[in-house]
């Protein structure tokens, strides 16, 4: 009996500092992934630039789209990572160009690289 009872504590305490390790890890990927949760106040971003209702609309959109893709790149691990992270601020930026005039572009490239640094993301 007493066997027993020490192969089962035994068994317990195994399985409890393995799922105290998981968590550990999974806090460290859920914090890495956090930093690529990018989160736009559009009407903020809309007062900044100064922008009309439908450049508004388009903004909104393309800055889901953005959202969209960090959050892919968030969940990418190593090499495909950094390619979906470049790619993902390449096509926001030229959609951007697209929509907003020179100077509100410039604003808004500032404001994004403010973002990116804060966060943690500049490569």
């Amino acid at each position: 009996m007493k066997k027993i009872v020490f192969t089962l504590a035994a068994l317990m305490t195994m399985t409890l500092a393995f799922a105290e390790g998981e968590n550990k890890n999974n806090a460290a990927v859920a914090a890495e992934q956090a930093k690529y949760d990018m989160n736009i106040n559009v009407s903020a971003l809309a007062r900044t630039l100064q922008l009309d209702a439908d450049a508004i609309d388009a903004v909104s959109y393309i800055s889901n789209d953005l959202k969209n893709d960090m959050k892919k790149v968030g969940e990418a691990q190593g090499e495909d990572r950094d390619k979906l992270y470049k790619k993902a601020i390449r096509h926001n930026l030229s959609y951007m160009h697209a929509v907003l005039d020179d100077e509100q572009y410039r604003t808004y490239v500032k404001l994004l690289n403010t973002t990116i640094n804060n966060r943690g993301l500049n490569k």
